[in-house]
């Protein structure tokens, strides 16, 4: 089997496909366009199909569906170079063989035409009935096109539709809750609750009660039963972020609601089953704090079924246009504006380090297209745009620095004393010992 046919719009990248595999002995056929795709598809049945996503009025999709009806048992590698989680969602749903990222190296696609030759040998035949309806691609904060952004792609269409427990590792910043809520949106569990929980807002006297519930009377204050977290989602999905947050002594309670799947709210002698998928995520390294005995070796193996590890931006360059991009174009749409991107703003974007991450590039975005002078965002809009930024973020450091010497003042004069240092501040307990975890002073 030599015989394959190659579906892509850009004339000089179709060449080289086409050059390189008639190199390695194949016989490929090549068109360019979705309409042509279509028509040899009905003529022919291709045992390798390998298009582009993003065509002409239709897309690669269309390719795959229409591949994959002449023939199932068709192995479908599409290629692109604006990818987001839904084309990866829509080709794996769809029955595609391998999406690859543009740029690629010749040799990596060789290598899965070989892969996919071999899969072939060993087809039964009884896939026919496993194409799937493919909806239009909804639209996306999750994009990129970098192969390690393809990678965390993949493995979410994997797990997506399990109630496997998932630990998502980032930075701030990265897109954490994005992936979680995808990973929701994608599984039988879609049409129920997500209910994300930032561990390191909740003082660690009160987390408990928060994800398990509370009975009236359990503690000071409660004055009626209260439902937790748990309770609240059941069906749905709990993402837990920042988990590495999680005092010790709590650790133990939520490794036996992972492994038993009961929860007994606080002040109550009964348990109860409750069924919720679990999400966890942080941006601390957990695997350290394991080994210096901050975080309980058997609680992260629990979590640690799947993980996904998002690269910050600065490690994703190629991603910046894609990006930016969608935040020009959503930001146009809610302003009702024009601005336009210059190829010296790309550059410049593409050259900094975005300690903020795709967070930090959204708020520029924003900011750039509503101030951008007669709508043109070039390198001074993003120079003068960071700057800002910055100054902005030595601020915030520089405000957070004098609450943080005003609390430690007041704690010296209380000896200690939080129920009066938090009376003399002028803020809650549960605020004041937040904002002691965080000094490190808990």
């Amino acid at each position: 089997m030599r015989k394959l046919l190659i579906v892509e719009d850009d004339a000089s990248v179709r060449h080289t496909i086409v050059t390189c595999l008639e190199l390695e002995g194949y016989a490929p056929e090549a068109v360019g366009s979705t309409r042509e795709a279509l028509v040899r598809l009905k003529q022919q049945a291709f045992p390798v199909v390998i298009s582009d996503i993003y065509l002409d009025e239709r897309t690669g999709i269309d390719v795959l569906r229409a591949a994959r009806e002449n023939n199932p048992a068709c192995c479908v590698i599409l290629m692109t170079g604006r990818g987001s989680m839904e084309t990866v969602m829509a080709a794996t749903a769809g029955g595609a063989f391998e999406y690859l990222a543009k740029p690629f190296d010749m040799s990596e696609m060789v290598a899965t035409i070989k892969r996919a030759e071999q899969s072939l040998l060993v087809t039964t035949g009884d896939d026919a009935d496993q194409t799937t309806d493919i909806d239009d691609l909804p639209e996306t904060e999750m994009i990129g096109s970098s192969s390690r952004m393809v990678d965390i792609y993949k493995t979410l269409s994997r797990v997506a539709p399990t109630d496997a427990t998932v630990l998502i590792e980032g930075e701030t910043g990265t897109g954490k809750e994005l992936i979680a809520r995808m990973i929701h949106r994608n599984s039988k569990r879609a049409a129920q609750p997500f209910v994300p929980v930032d561990c390191g807002a909740i003082a660690p006297s009160l987390l408990e009660s928060e994800l398990f519930g509370a009975l009236k009377g359990a503690y000071t204050g409660a004055d009626r039963d209260r439902a937790g977290v748990f309770e609240s989602a059941h069906g749905g999905t709990v993402f837990l972020d920042e988990i590495g947050d999680i005092d010790v002594g709590f650790q133990l309670k939520l490794l036996r609601f992972l492994q038993e799947r009961e929860i007994r709210p606080l002040g109550s002698a009964k348990t109860k089953k409750v069924d919720v998928r679990v999400i966890a995520a942080t941006n601390k390294n957990v695997q350290t704090m394991v080994e210096e005995g901050k975080f309980r070796e058997d609680l992260w193996y629990r979590l640690n079924v799947v993980r996904i590890t998002i690269p910050p931006l600065c490690e994703r360059t190629s991603d910046i246009p894609l990006l930016s991009h969608y935040f020009l174009k959503r930001y146009n749409e809610r302003y009702r504006l024009d601005s336009k991107l210059t190829e010296s703003a790309l550059k410049t974007m593409s050259g900094y380090s975005w300690p903020g991450n795709v967070r930090q590039l959204q708020h520029l975005m924003e900011r750039m297209t509503i101030l951008a002078p007669a709508g043109r965002i070039d390198e001074t809009a993003v120079k003068e745009g960071l700057a800002a930024m910055d100054t902005r973020e030595q601020a915030t450091e520089s405000l957070a620095d004098t609450e943080a010497e005003q609390i430690r003042r007041v704690m010296a004069a209380t000896n200690g004393n939080k129920s009066r240092a938090a009376k003399i501040l002028g803020i809650e307990r549960k605020t004041l010992y937040r904002k002691l975890e965080k000094m490190g002073l808990s």
